[in-house]
């Protein structure tokens, strides 16, 4: 079946599921990653940072984040009561404006309707993934649900690929793996799995997407609907 995207043509084998990143990719979480961070800045007698400042590291969950905002890393000395503080604040506003990326709802529908399972593979944490979601009404229609610590390694480990696609009982060459980093992509590469690049993603300027060697690229979640 062939397509365009991105001002070219690509061709997908045939998949009977989709498995997508979180963060991201399926819901957009920044908003309430950011909230939280310019929380912790006013408190810390700092001045919040720009929304768009903050908005293409959201994906690099609370290191980046901090680094962003306080330019320290895990060795400093004051990182681990920062770190602790910031995923405080994120737990107690996780979905007060974080929803699924528009346009998702109408592609999760299409694949439920057309019996093609989905989950979520993502190196957010169980005990944040699991509220989320929960909040957001997605758990009982995902088919899996595997997060950073649910297996022994994370992405782009390719141990996480495998573990749900057993659970979602779909050998991983025909499973499509849609994300918004380089890890995510190399991650379904080492499952062997096809993946799609969401650019409308978390995306960093020092980011270059044309060399993650996904097998194609989307704009927006839309997109998706092409291959269905």
């Amino acid at each position: 079946m062939i397509v365009a995207a991105n001002q070219a043509s690509v061709l997908l084998k045939p998949f009977s599921a989709i498995l997508f990143d979180l963060d991201g990719t399926l819901v957009d979480t920044a908003p309430d990653l950011a909230f939280a961070l310019n929380t912790l800045l006013a408190q810390e007698g700092l001045d919040p940072l720009d929304y768009n400042e903050i908005r293409p590291v959201a994906s690099n969950g609370s290191p980046g984040l901090l680094f962003l905002g306080f330019g320290i890393s895990p060795d400093h000395k004051n990182y681990f009561s920062l770190q602790q503080r910031f995923i405080k604040l994120y737990q107690d506003n996780i979905t007060r404006e974080s929803a699924l990326f528009d346009g998702m709802e109408e592609v999760l529908s299409a694949l439920e309707k057309a019996k093609i399972p989905w989950g979520v593979v993502t190196n957010k944490p169980a005990f944040l993934t699991e509220p989320l979601l929960a909040q957001l009404n997605l758990t009982h229609r995902a088919g899996c649900i595997v997060s950073a610590d649910t297996t022994p390694f994370s992405k782009p480990h390719p141990a996480p690929m495998f573990h749900a696609c057993q659970i979602i009982q779909q050998q991983p060459e025909q499973c499509l793996y849609i994300g918004d980093a380089a890890r995510d992509i190399e991650a379904g590469k080492n499952a062997n799995m096809q993946t799609i690049a969401a650019l409308y993603g978390y995306i960093t300027s020092d980011d270059n997407p044309d060399n993650w060697q996904a097998d194609t690229s989307i704009n927006h979640p839309r997109d998706i609907l092409q291959w269905l």
